[in-house]
């Protein structure tokens, strides 16, 4: 039975669905009973197993997650895909025109061209565990932005009222942090993993977080297949005997970025990865991409520890 690629372009008033290759559109409220009439018109779409229906739709933050979870709860098949991706294919394709009909036939014929995987959806748990972490982020976000601000700040009372506020951020960060260690203690394989990934010297409580919260995957994939999905695959530009620099890029930026700092402090203090990025540099490469390869090595290690459920070990 041939595919039919549901498109569906998320706002915070309206779904906009064209099914592929039916050539049909409608739009539904985005609500409980818009989601409903938009299940029953999927439902009667000549007696089609749900099996046979690939729902795809652009990441919107919470309105995407919230009809991800419930069309999910309902046994179909949802993917999720980058914003970016799917303009630039409407680019490629002469679709200059940006309207919300439009915009949900052109997710629906780039799911048809590029075949995205459909991943499982987070359990309730982990994406509880997902914000946080975010949150926490957040916070010190705040926290560091306050303290830069009381370090200009002339007048006596502005320097109160910061510190006022950073007293305040502080013990909201105490806060979450006890909220973290609750929510981690409940699951005794988050406790494990957490414990698996702190072994290694350079990696601290934050980092194993965000990567028990934003990574999920991790332990399950090959290095290549990982280092992708965190956006640590090199890619290349190279034509004819002309051959430019390699890049990073896509992926999870939020687990990037602390696999970024955990990689400055492994190579200090990890004997393993400081002799790995000090060879990188002696050998004429560029510090940020030192840095860049030690990020990459230490999701590896992560990876197979966690693949095989043994601690950090000195080699």
């Amino acid at each position: 039975m041939a595919t039919v690629y549901v498109g569906i372009d998320v706002c915070k008033e309206w779904l906009d669905i064209h099914l592929h290759p039916l050539g049909r559109s409608f739009r539904v409220t985005n609500d409980t009973a818009g989601l409903r009439r938009l299940k029953r018109e999927l439902d009667a779409l000549d007696q089609m197993p749900r099996s046979a229906l690939h729902i795809v739709m652009e990441a919107t933050g919470k309105w995407h997650r919230a009809v991800q979870r419930s069309l999910h709860a309902d046994g179909f098949y949802v993917s999720v895909v980058d914003p970016a991706q799917v303009r630039a294919y409407a680019h490629a394709i002469g679709r200059r025109a940006k309207t919300d009909p439009i915009d949900a036939a052109v997710i629906a014929a780039f799911v048809l061209a590029t075949k995205p995987e459909i991943r499982p959806l987070r359990d309730a748990e982990t994406q509880a565990l997902s914000e946080l972490v975010a949150r926490r982020r957040q916070i010190v976000q705040m926290v560091v932005a306050e303290e830069n601000r009381l370090r200009m700040a002339l007048a006596k009372q502005a320097q109160k009222s910061i510190k006022r506020l950073l007293k305040a951020l502080r013990r909201e960060l105490e806060s979450l942090d006890a909220d973290l260690d609750s929510h981690i203690r409940k699951s005794p394989v988050w406790r494990v993993r957490e414990a698996l990934l702190t072994s290694v010297p350079g990696v601290g409580a934050t980092t194993a977080r965000t990567l028990l919260a934003e990574l999920p995957e991790l332990g399950s994939l090959d290095r290549r297949q990982i280092a992708s999905l965190a956006g640590l695959a090199p890619w290349t530009r190279q034509s004819g005997k002309w051959k430019g620099k390699s890049f990073i890029g896509g992926g999870r930026g939020k687990v990037r970025a602390v696999l970024f700092m955990a990689a400055l402090v492994a190579s200090r203090y990890n004997p393993d990865l400081k002799a790995f990025r000090d060879r990188l540099v002696a050998a004429g490469k560029p510090k940020i991409v030192a840095t860049v390869a030690t990020m990459r090595k230490l999701l590896t290690i992560l990876n197979a520890i966690i693949r095989d459920g043994r601690p950090w070990q000195n080699a």
